[in-house]
């Protein structure tokens, strides 16, 4: 049944052009798709023409049959992932073109060509206009994942994309949609190569260099999206006694070993410390300034009272639907409560929140609560985000869900 839908929405050209199933939505409720929100809630649908399999291609009226959007099924509280806001046909051309754009807007961050930085987002889902496609690059490896089976369909047809954007700067390209897909689409999604192999690869990100196994790590391989975050902390940790809390491969104790007096990484994966301690090594050899702790953060973080003048909060997300936000909010202010009572006075405390459905307003207020919680006084130095190659859609704020805080405790 998977591969008969994939026929007929991107391999079949004639089958392009039957008609789509319609997609009517209540009164009212054509809002957020008139101010170009990208995504339809199944609340907002008044009626569905036909019977779309999860992936689809949909067309969407409003009450009165005027044509809204035309996007990708789904069943579940996002049921359509709009694509274009014009009466269109989203054929193999239209993703080619949208994809061209994605390189193009890198290319004008001075990412391609690759300079002292190679690793970065490529195409970074409704940021791109592109909703439910990611794409890192990995130093000539494109490394994707597939949030949608609508995207999915198009796997084989990506590669050779990217292959005529990219000509020898693109060496393999890996999907890595097994876990992203979900089981009852009917669709057995399994990692591995679409073009090329390659094993593990050596990155640079501002002239540091990373270890980076697609295969095993979270995510894509490597968290991108703190790169600019990096560098600021490298800025504020000359001779300071830095902890690194849910540390993975150790992307921030990297840059902390540029001038830090000494920096303790920490995750719950033996596997993880062991990737930081390796990354260390490529930088700077067998230095006793670093070592790594395998341990859960919040036992590690109960005697540590003077002991560090920095400290890193990076957890994985705490929340990734509404229905637990009140509890992943708890967490953030009991992390937070531990590191303010635990930073030596005059410390720098370096958190954030990657949960999408945290706002930067309640990740605050949550921030905040910890700080009013220790009774200690507590500065803000700046406000971080997400790096320009994970951009934001204006018209999609959840498209903005990395939110960072720099503290200064007195």
């Amino acid at each position: 049944m998977a591969q008969e839908n994939n026929c007929r929405v991107i391999a079949c050209n004639d089958l392009l052009q039957m008609e789509r199933i319609r997609i009517i939505l209540k009164s009212g409720k054509d809002q957020s798709v008139r101010r170009y929100h990208p995504w339809i809630f199944s609340g907002a649908i008044k009626k569905i023409y036909g019977s779309p399999a999860e992936g689809d291609m949909v067309d969407v009226y409003d009450n009165k049959d005027t044509f809204l959007a035309v996007g990708h099924y789904q069943p579940g509280s996002i049921a359509v992932r709009i694509l274009s806001f014009e009466e269109i046909e989203p054929d193999i051309d239209f993703f080619r073109n949208r994809i061209e754009g994605a390189v193009n807007y890198r290319r004008s961050l001075g990412l391609i060509p690759s300079g002292e930085t190679n690793v970065f987002r490529l195409v970074h889902a409704e940021g791109d206009n592109l909703p439910g496609l990611i794409i890192d690059y990995y130093n000539g490896v494109a490394v994707m994942q597939m949030h949608s089976v609508g995207m999915y369909r198009l796997r084989d047809e990506i590669p050779g994309i990217l292959k005529g954007l990219l000509g020898d700067q693109l060496t393999a390209v890996y999907d890595k949609s097994e876990d992203t897909i979900p089981h009852m689409s009917g669709i057995s999604a399994t990692n591995g190569y679409l073009f090329g192999n390659s094993g593990p690869v050596t990155v640079r990100e501002n002239g540091l260099k990373f270890l980076i196994d697609w295969t095993f790590g979270q995510k894509t391989g490597f968290y991108i999206d703190q790169r600019e975050n990096r560098r600021l902390l490298g800025e504020y940790s000359s001779g300071k006694s830095v902890l690194n809390m849910f540390g993975y491969t150790g992307g921030f104790s990297v840059y902390a070993m540029k001038n830090a007096a000494q920096v303790h990484t920490v995750d719950s994966s033996g596997t993880a410390t062991e990737m930081a301690d390796r990354n260390i090594r490529m930088n700077y050899g067998d230095d006793k300034r670093h070592s790594s702790f395998k341990a859960d953060a919040f036992s590690f973080l109960e005697d540590i009272r003077n002991k560090y003048d920095l400290i890193i909060l990076d957890p994985p997300a705490f929340a990734k639907h509404n229905n637990v936000l009140a509890n992943a909010l708890q967490g953030y202010k009991r992390l937070n409560i531990k590191a303010i009572e635990q930073v030596r006075p005059g410390g720098i405390i370096f958190t954030f929140s990657c949960s999408q459905v945290v706002s930067r307003e309640n990740f605050r207020k949550s921030v905040f609560a910890a700080a009013a919680n220790t009774g200690r006084k507590v500065r803000i130095l700046y406000q971080l985000s997400q790096p320009p190659d994970h951009p934001v859609n204006i018209y999609h704020p959840e498209s903005e869900y990395l939110k960072g805080l720099v503290l200064y405790v007195e």
